[in-house]
């Protein structure tokens, strides 16, 4: 896989040519806290139950992660209803809508939830500034699982704002009484022209308690934006319904990189991209496992890539503890739903 070295803080590019075919290797990247606990939840939860265990939605977005959970005896379906009477159902680490919970009781279903805690935290901030009538502005992605389930808290209360130029079409009861809340996988740059856009029009808009982008999408594009200073072309593992794999590309070239794709393995990349390149930027999802950007460092290796550079700004220690249905015996509980 080549020699590689630790750069934890990368110094400006100097005006002398550097021809050393390199990789810079972003860290931190893929699996986040919340994504390893929703992993090892339907794991555990196939290991202590045995299969099958079904999933409501991709666990994570990454089709390899899926895959791999599925050949361990994991059935994934889009809506509750499709999970059979009695059966054990985990819900992502997206989150779901309170609807879903109750669609789960109604279908006697057995339920862990493996919904990020982080995404939680949005889910309560939602929740609280709901009872306390303030018109929500939640900055997102139309259409995304988490977006969805964080409106599903207070649908009434909240009103997407997709992007700085949604912005213009934003309309609320009280200006005084207004509060802006976010995906977590969202570009932190493009969240604060959006809420400085927002503050344009509501000087008084309230800010949630601390920051809802998540830490891990933000240590990725710290570490991205560092790495796109001295990259010719950058490559990041990711699948494409990955949102903050989507972001890390796009925070890439704005930040320096020449060009960029988003690959979900090796396999996809085209030499063609890397005609002239001299340093290639890599970095994956949170989504992602180590495996896969490994064999993107074993292709660029027996193409010449062979000296690795660690671009590390950040280090990351978080864990969170397994969901805690996982110490319960959801099978009974479910056989005594059914004839309950």
């Amino acid at each position: 896989m080549g020699r590689m070295s630790a750069t934890p803080s990368r110094q400006p590019a100097t005006d002398a040519p550097d021809e050393r075919r390199r990789v810079l290797l972003a860290a931190p990247r893929g699996y986040c806290a919340g994504v390893d606990r929703a992993v090892i939840a339907v794991e555990q939860a196939l290991e202590q139950y045995g299969a099958p265990v079904y999933v409501r939605h991709e666990i994570v977005h990454n089709k390899y992660v899926v895959k791999t959970l599925e050949k361990k005896g994991a059935i994934f379906v889009e809506e509750t209803a499709e999970v059979p009477e009695g059966e054990i159902v985990i819900f992502s680490a997206h989150g779901v809508a309170p609807e879903v919970h109750k669609e789960a009781e109604r279908g006697k279903l057995a339920t862990i939830d493996a919904t990020c805690p982080l995404v939680t935290k949005v889910h309560k901030e939602a929740v609280r500034y709901a009872k306390e009538d303030y018109d929500i502005l939640l900055i997102g992605h139309e259409g995304h699982e988490e977006v969805i389930g964080t409106s599903g808290e207070a649908p009434e209360h909240i009103t997407l704002v997709d992007g700085p130029k949604d912005v213009e079409n934003v309309e609320v009861r009280d200006p005084e009484k207004v509060v802006w809340l976010s995906q977590t996988t969202l570009s932190v740059d493009e969240t604060m022209e959006t809420v400085d856009a927002l503050k344009g029009r509501y000087p008084n808009l309230l800010s949630p308690p601390s920051d809802d982008i998540c830490y891990a999408t933000q240590n990725r594009q710290t570490a991205i934006k560092q790495v796109a200073r001295d990259a010719d072309f950058v490559l990041v593992v990711g699948s494409r319904n990955s949102s903050n794999s989507v972001r890390l590309v796009e925070t890439a070239i704005a930040h320096g990189a020449r060009d960029g794709r988003l690959i979900d393995n090796a396999g996809e990349i085209d030499e063609a991209w890397l005609e002239g390149v001299t340093t290639v930027g890599l970095s994956s999802g949170a989504s992602v496992p180590d495996v896969l950007v490994d064999e993107v460092l074993e292709w660029l290796s027996e193409r010449g890539w062979e000296d690795v550079e660690l671009v590390q700004p950040v280090e990351e220690r978080m864990q969170f503890s397994l969901p805690k249905e996982l110490r319960r015996d959801l099978r009974a509980e479910a056989a005594a739903r059914r004839t309950g």
